[in-house]
């Protein structure tokens, strides 16, 4: 592939909710662009893109696939996003390395919630438009989409295209900013006459056009009250201006099944959307701190390039992926990784073209690319010219929010399992492996349960390691509340030196959250003071497992006030062992109460659903806090226990046809109400008896 000065790159994302066409119509640019010999059809596994068994398989896009094509006189880097919700780590690599990002959104469905989450996970920087696809489907009105949009987003939006038909009758475009009509045959777009029956309307969109395009620009917005509209060459210029600067928001429209619009919007992609050094640059730091640093997206200047990708196929290796952000870079060249202070020397460079990857002699600042067999370099790192230290600032990836207990099922398979999630967590930063030590459980933290399986999949691909998922345990706690008082001598003979120990302590209750405290009382030398320690390790030891459900002891005060000693059979052990029983005695008379993890929820929803998901939250024992309008949905704020949630993702995506969506932090403990608590000490004893 030939070299592109930067003022030429355009590099776009292509985001919408899971099912809106966004493959589909990256398939048929693919052909456009001659990228591919013929337009891939995701349904029957001919897609460019969605190319791996995982995606053939769920018919769905689980990773950012990049096409490096050409248009006319640019280079454009399309990213196709995931849009389902459980892969929203690449989505959101996608927009941090593009200029702007096209929203595909089904014709029927117009804004769903999906669509509204994805806006707002957009940097401010980005370039936005619209992109109404499936406009050949049956009962497609075209101003009810329109409509959609404005009202989620604002008259901002604005269309740049007018449709000749819709539904069946979908046949052509009208060009509002150069007032062309086009008919598509097979996908080419030949020139004709506005139709007679919507030429007024026509005229009326484009004047709302030109009067978005005026509002971007001072200068323009003069000119336009002078002579009460622009020419086409101020309207091009005001458009490019409020597109570059996010004001305006254009709608355009296409069928990627039918092949009708692909040709305008490419011609739209090389003419209207911006460069890499025609917008903000990204966030930059002095490595190590929060100093910011300006750069500049200029192909002389010290080169620096941002990881944002790493991706690891079968016939194409680990692939890293990267964004030159300053200077050029050349295969041969050397680059120093600011965070891990390893040199990486990046022997070839490449591109893709959706499973295809295609050499480079070098790549210009805002291009992206492709290097193979880094070494020491993951995703968010920074490469540049040691001594500049200079990173940018890396992506803030979302915290999971389902989580299911993993078990191998073949005995010492079990560093094989951590080793291979550790690998495959450098690829994919979204979940996380917690070794539970109270639990004796290992916890994977996903985005979701198809992110989960997909994270299986490919553990038993790549490493031959297969594991059975299991409902993971809560991490329950134990507390007293009330003052016990009580005591333990441990008396032991049996020939020769005994072991002797006495105390006598007092429980209580402690602050929420204040932990395990100890009081040394002891007066008049009853307990020798080198023995003491010897009890506080007994008491903290014994606060490891609890007398109800085996849950640690937390937020107790324990106070050693008394006792007795005997010099010769006396011991650090035999005080230990009396201070444990002492505490497993005194425990139970202190009113111990089951504590459980409380996390606060946030669960965006369609207004119809909004009834059916809070009572699912009551059901849950689940205490709602709030709930605010947002568009055509709406925002509950719950708190529910850790125990409830357990699938929530997938039964929430039940509830709401796939279209709600939940983040979960946790909050607090609470106690546990009794009859959940007779259940939990139940649960706890069934279990102790099997593994006996």
């Amino acid at each position: 592939m030939k070299e592109f000065s930067t003022e030429n790159i355009r590099n776009l994302s292509l985001a919408g909710q899971r099912s809106c066409g966004k493959t589909s119509l990256a398939d048929t640019l693919a052909f456009h662009t001659k990228a591919n010999n013929r337009i891939g059809n995701v349904s029957d596994g001919s897609s460019y893109f969605d190319y791996t068994d995982a995606e053939i398989a769920r018919q769905s896009t689980l990773g950012t696939k990049l096409l490096a094509t050409t248009w006319k006189n640019c280079k454009l880097n399309l990213l196709d996003c995931p849009g389902h919700a459980d892969f929203v780590g690449d989505l959101l690599s996608g927009f941090a390395v593009s200029e702007a990002v096209g929203v595909v959104l089904d014709a029927i469905a117009g804004v769903e919630v999906g669509t509204q989450l994805q806006w707002k996970m957009m940097p401010e920087r980005l370039a936005r438009f619209f992109i109404v696809n499936k406009m050949d489907k049956d009962n497609v009105k075209w101003r009810g989409a329109l409509e959609s949009i404005q009202n989620a987003f604002g008259k901002n939006a604005v269309p740049v295209q007018l449709p000749i038909g819709e539904a069946g009758d979908f046949k052509g475009l009208i060009d509002l900013v150069h007032m062309k009509g086009y008919l598509f045959e097979g996908g080419n777009a030949t020139p004709t006459e506005i139709p007679a029956d919507l030429k007024d309307e026509a005229e009326s969109m484009r004047e709302a056009l030109i009067e978005m395009a005026a509002e971007a620009d001072d200068a323009l917005m003069e000119k336009f009250f002078d002579a009460g509209t622009l020419d086409d060459t101020q309207l091009i210029k005001g458009l490019k201006s409020g597109i570059a600067r996010g004001t305006l928001y254009p709608v355009l429209f296409s069928s990627a099944v039918k092949d009708i619009g692909a040709e305008l919007l490419l011609d739209f992609v090389e003419s209207f959307l911006p460069a890499p050094n025609q917008v903000a640059t990204p966030a930059a730091v002095k490595t190590d701190t929060d100093e910011s640093v300006d750069i500049t997206v200029d192909p002389a200047g010290s080169p620096l390039a941002y990881i944002f990708k790493i991706a690891t196929e079968g016939h194409l290796g680990e692939m890293t992926w990267f964004k030159v952000c300053s200077g050029t870079i050349k295969a041969g060249t050397e680059l120093y990784n600011e965070q891990t202070r390893a040199t990486e020397r990046l022997a070839q460079l490449y591109t893709l073209q959706g499973k295809n990857r295609v050499d480079v002699v070098s790549l210009a600042a805002g291009d992206i690319g492709v290097a193979v067999k880094l070494k020491n370099t993951h995703i968010g790192n920074s490469l540049g010219v040691k001594g500049k230290d200079v990173s940018i600032a890396p992506i803030v990836f979302p915290r999971p929010v389902m989580d299911m207990a993993i078990k191998s099922k073949n005995k010492g398979d079990e560093d094989k399992i951590a080793s291979g999630l550790a690998k495959l967590q450098g690829e994919d930063p979204t979940f996380e492996l917690i070794s539970d030590p109270d639990l004796r459980q290992q916890v994977l933290y996903a985005q979701g349960s198809t992110h989960i399986e997909v994270l299986m999949e490919k553990l038993r691909a790549r490493y031959g390691v297969e594991v059975d998922l299991v409902k993971p345990k809560i991490p329950y706690r134990e507390t007293v509340r009330a003052k016990a008082e009580t005591q333990y001598k441990h008396k032991k003979q049996s020939g020769g030196r005994g072991q002797y120990g006495h105390v006598h302590i007092r429980i209580e209750p402690n602050a929420r959250g204040a932990g395990f405290e100890f009081a040394d009382e002891i007066k008049g030398g009853v307990i020798p003071g080198k023995f003491v320690p010897a009890v506080e390790k007994g008491l903290a030891e014994s606060m490891q497992s609890g007398g109800l459900c085996g849950a640690p002891v937390v937020d107790v005060k324990v106070t050693l006030f008394f006792g007795s000693y005997h010099d010769v059979d006396s011991s650090d052990m035999a005080f230990k062992i009396a201070a444990t029983m002492a505490f497993r005695d005194g425990f139970l008379k202190s009113k111990p109460v089951i504590l459980e993890p409380i996390f606060n929820l946030e669960v965006l929803v369609p207004d119809e659903f909004t009834g059916d998901v809070m009572g699912d939250l009551s059901s849950r024992r689940g205490k709602i806090a709030g709930m605010e309008p947002e568009g055509g949905s709406q925002r509950i704020r719950a708190s529910v226990p850790q125990s409830e949630l357990y699938q929530y993702s997938v039964d929430l995506r039940s509830m709401t046809q796939g279209q709600g969506f939940y983040s979960a932090v946790f909050d607090r403990y609470e106690q546990v109400p009794s009859d959940t608590a007779q259940k939990i000490i139940a649960e706890a004893k069934a279990e102790k008896e099997a593994e006996s």
